[in-house]
């Protein structure tokens, strides 16, 4: 054990201590939740929040991570990503589209109800980094399974 983590067969680091496990995987069944949420909500991107989920699980819970990684919508996201075929022209697509369509209404909500316009600010600078992260993946190639 070095720095309080331990290394599981896939190489995924694991946090060791108690009380990141219990916030890594209550941040993991969040993001999961959302991803959930978003194959039924059009806006809320479902990509990134499955990314997220993957993240937390592996750090957190072998159960979890299991779970997600053997899952029938999600399971095939999270693999090609870990093994570095990134996400397909479909899944960058919808990702980019959702969450900008998410960040445009959202920022006009927020600023004509008066928040500042720094608000409006940090929330494109955001939005810009996301965007910016999910098109510099690498572009995998177009499963059968996609439509």
């Amino acid at each position: 054990m070095d720095g309080g983590m331990t290394t599981e067969p896939e190489g995924e680091p694991i946090a060791v201590s108690p009380v990141k496990r219990v916030v890594y995987s209550a941040l993991g069944l969040l993001f999961a939740g959302l991803a959930i949420v978003g194959t039924f909500v059009p806006g809320l991107p479902t990509t990134i929040n499955v990314l997220i989920a993957g993240y937390f699980f592996a750090r957190s819970s072998p159960r979890f991570d299991s779970w997600l990684t053997s899952h029938r919508v999600f399971g095939s996201i999270i693999t090609d990503y870990r093994s570095g075929r990134g996400l397909t022209i479909r899944m960058k697509t919808v990702s980019a589209t959702a969450m900008s369509v998410s960040i445009f209404i959202s920022t006009w909500i927020i600023l004509a109800n008066g928040a500042p316009t720094w608000v409006g600010v940090v929330m494109g600078l955001v939005w810009a980094y996301a965007l910016w992260f999910i098109l510099h993946q690498p572009t995998a190639p177009r499963r059968v399974t996609d439509s």
